[in-house]
């Protein structure tokens, strides 16, 4: 069926009279129909990627996109007066994850369903997200991020619901399904737990204030609430409670649905994927319920040991999360036993203190549980998982060699290239073909023309569209104007310090500095950040009202602002990042080494032909060895020299600034009389503060270097046909960060499916 007879099916007009809003409507129930039609993966296996986010983004284009008429329905649009990009512009992005763990979930997703394999995501329905992020008086503020329309892509599934025990009461659940559409494939579920009885009603105004303590009013309100207080943290434990429970009883009754008559043979119908430690409660949850159809305790401890496989995705220890018994007994005290058992069985194998799950102060470690009773422990990038095997976990992989592995991030293709940079994605069919929409490797082809003259300028131009694009949408978002003709130096994550945004802001001290002095750049730069801080991270907070601050500082200086300007983009979603990765020079990957377990960022602004400026971290090192050392720019210490710093407690900030008056400068900067008439004097000493006094992110340890590489990666911007070969010899060796290729290896290596 045609979109202008579903128009007028739906709402009795032409498509040229239908409103924006109305055609998008019709869209949603062409395609949910048309996923439909198409059916689902289906195998006696079943994978279940279970998750505290699922970062998807808007989806009418990208199923569009995968169901092979985006096209179609563009071109009739086209036809009728209409403009498929501004009914894009209706649909409101799903709220339902926070940074890259959300947004590598969505494209595993993507992947399982593109590659044909049996899965589902397993969640929860956030009502309210993370938050909305707004800025006031140059501060962050959180108000509520509604997403949740009567047209939006779930859809109620009244045939899943249910009983979920706590402490003195249950909640009985209800689905809603989200269709996953793969690419030229058939679609998989992502599931989205709920209660009826949540209330959007009880925060308050335009906070992310609300009563944490009437659960059943606020348990899928929002995801990841300020965990600063016990309330917060009980809150907690009872979402990612409550998404386990579910996901363990619905993976139970589907095994048992595709013929599973013994609980015994359950790991041959189902594996679960635990993202995180925040699912790991998976684990009591599934013995409890196979103990209670009649399986031993060993057998079920046995089966779980055979179903269960976790992905860590930090060497940060504060971000393993350690729950006190306390807080389980408020919460899950019917989980308790199990667990204690369990630390029990690991205590009479193990004499080592340091690999049990209940520790001295009676803390459930989550991740100690999760290595013990799966079969299959993953790191995320080569560099993340030689760290967990050599220092951070060691004392696991003695006992369990076998368990560790690797599997190197990756991203989806469709949206990260195909969707978000049409112009591109054209281009490179053009001259190789479309085969690598489907295998990526097959875009090293294009390293065949990186002494083609008329491909490099037409890279160029491409990336000038790019950059016009995204003007337009930093002036609607942030109100500043900037210069299409710059380049554009990118940085956006999440603001955590051990990412390392308040590096990227000395060097913009630096730079103001320089300019001030007389010493201007051959090209403007656009400094751009975005990113979001928890609602209870001070430092982080601190760090966005400081780049704000230069923002206003510097954009209205007429003395400066010709050479640089500087932009905080306020929310950055999955929307936001779309028109932010086409238009990137350079990629800002400037995490302590040791510290990121991977990033994808860095894959995506790679595909569309950024060159990254990065330490060793993460997937950093792999990008350095396809592109080579010409095509990447890498400074600061190595990741073993971080490791040593830290086991000697051998570096102080302070050192550095005493015996560096330019570091002295750019530190001392933050309370100059410049910031003060800009800035607030709280958060900008407090910053100052933990440069000066602590630095635990060694900031100060690699800013010599940082400014030499970045200087050095500004100048060579300015032989625009090499640097274009550097945009080409990234894009062709991109291909190996495709979720496509990782999903295969986790399907290969650890899922087995049918």
């Amino acid at each position: 069926m045609r979109l202008s007879e579903v128009v007028r099916e739906q709402f009795n007009k032409n498509l040229s009279e239908a409103t924006n809003e109305e055609i998008y409507v019709a869209l949603l129930k062409m395609t949910k129909e048309a996923i439909k039609d198409k059916g689902y993966n289906e195998g006696k296996k079943k994978i279940y990627y279970i998750s505290a986010e699922f970062l998807i983004g808007k989806l009418l284009s990208n199923n569009l996109i995968n169901l092979g008429i985006y096209d179609e329905i563009s071109k009739e649009l086209a036809d009728n007066g209409k403009n498929i990009a501004e009914i894009e512009e209706v649909e409101l992005e799903p709220s339902l994850g926070n940074g890259g763990l959300g947004r590598l979930a969505a494209c595993f997703i993507d992947s399982i369903a593109t590659l044909g394999m049996n899965g589902a995501g397993v969640t929860l329905n956030y009502h309210l997200g993370l938050f909305k992020q707004v800025f006031e008086n140059k501060l962050q503020k959180e108000t509520p991020n509604y997403w949740i329309t009567d047209n939006c892509w779930s859809t109620r599934n009244n045939e899943r619901s249910y009983e979920v025990p706590f402490k003195g009461f249950s909640l009985k659940s209800t689905l809603y399904d989200i269709d996953v559409c793969g690419y030229d494939s058939k679609a998989i579920k992502l599931h989205l737990f709920d209660v009826d009885t949540v209330d959007e009603g009880m925060v308050q105004g335009d906070s992310i204030r609300f009563d944490q303590h009437d659960i059943a009013r606020n348990l899928t309100l929002f995801i990841y609430p300020d965990d600063s207080t016990k309330d917060g943290q009980l809150l907690r434990i009872y979402q990612q409670y409550f998404m386990v429970s579910n996901g363990a009883q619905l993976a139970i009754a589907e095994a048992k649905e595709r013929g599973c008559t013994d609980l015994r043979d359950l790991a041959d119908y189902v594996v679960i994927q635990i993202n995180d430690t925040h699912p790991s409660m998976v684990i009591p949850e599934l013995i409890r319920l196979m103990t209670a159809e009649g399986l031993s305790t060993d057998e079920a401890i046995e089966v779980v040991k055979k179903t269960c496989a976790y992905t860590n995705h930090t060497i940060l220890a504060e971000a393993l999360e350690k729950w006190p018994i306390e807080y389980l007994e408020e919460v899950v005290p019917h989980l308790l036993p199990i667990i204690r058992d369990l630390d029990r069985r690991v205590r009479e194998q193990y004499s080592d203190p340091s690999v049990a799950i209940i520790d001295e102060w009676n803390r459930v470690h989550m991740a100690h549980m999760d290595i013990h009773y799966s079969f299959s422990v993953n790191g995320v990038a080569a560099l993340h998982t030689d760290i967990l095997k050599d220092s951070e976990l060691n004392n696991f992989y003695k006992i369990y060699p076998e368990k560790f592995n690797n599997k190197t991030n990756g991203i989806t293709f469709r949206r990260w290239l195909m969707y978000c940079n049409r112009d591109l994605t054209s281009f490179i069919t053009e001259l190789i073909g479309d085969g690598f929409k489907k295998n990526a490797d097959e875009l090293e082809k294009l390293l065949q023309f990186k002494d083609d003259d008329a491909v490099l300028e037409r890279l160029i131009e491409i990336k000038k569209a790019a950059k016009k694009n995204l003007v337009g949408f930093i002036k609607s978002n942030t109100g500043e104007d900037i210069n299409e003709d710059a380049i554009y130096d990118i940085q956006v994550k999440r603001l955590h310090e051990y990412k390392r945004q308040q590096l990227n802001v000395l060097y913009i001290i630096h730079k103001y500095l320089e300019i001030k002095e007389g010493k201007k750049p051959e090209t403007p730069i656009n400094f751009i950040f975005g990113a979001k801080a928890a609602p209870a991270y001070v430092i982080a907070k601190d760090i966005i009202h400081v780049i704000i601050c230069l923002q206003n500082l510097i954009n209205n200086d007429p003395e400066v602002s010709p050479y640089m300007k500087v932009v905080m983009v306020q929310n950055y979603n999955v929307t936001a990042g779309e028109k932010l990765f086409p238009a990137c020079d350079i990629s800002e990957q400037i995490s302590l080494a040791s510290k990121e377990a991977s990033g994808t960022g860095n894959m995506k602004f790679m595909l569309n032909g950024a060159v990254t400026i990065g330490t060793m971290d993460g997937a950093n090192v792999e990008i350095a060895e396809l592109v080579g050392e010409d095509n990447i720019y890498i400074f600061g210490e190595s990741s073993e020299a971080v490791i040593e710093h830290y086991n000697k407690g051998d570096y102080r900030s302070f050192d550095y600034i005493k015996r560096n008056p330019e570091i002295a400068k750019l530190v001392g900067f933050l309370l100059s009389p410049e910031m003060l008439s800009v800035g607030h004097y709280d958060h900008l000493a407090r910053l100052h503060k933990e440069l000066v006094m602590k630095d635990w992110f060694m900031t100060l340890l690699d800013i010599e270097d940082y400014i030499k590489v970045k200087d050095q990666a500004f100048a060579d911007y300015n032989d625009r046909k090499a640097w274009a070969k550097k945009m080409l010899v990234n894009i062709a060796k991109a291909g190996y960060f495709s979720s496509d290729r990782t999903i295969k290896q986790y399907n290969d290596d650890i899922w087995k499916l049918n």
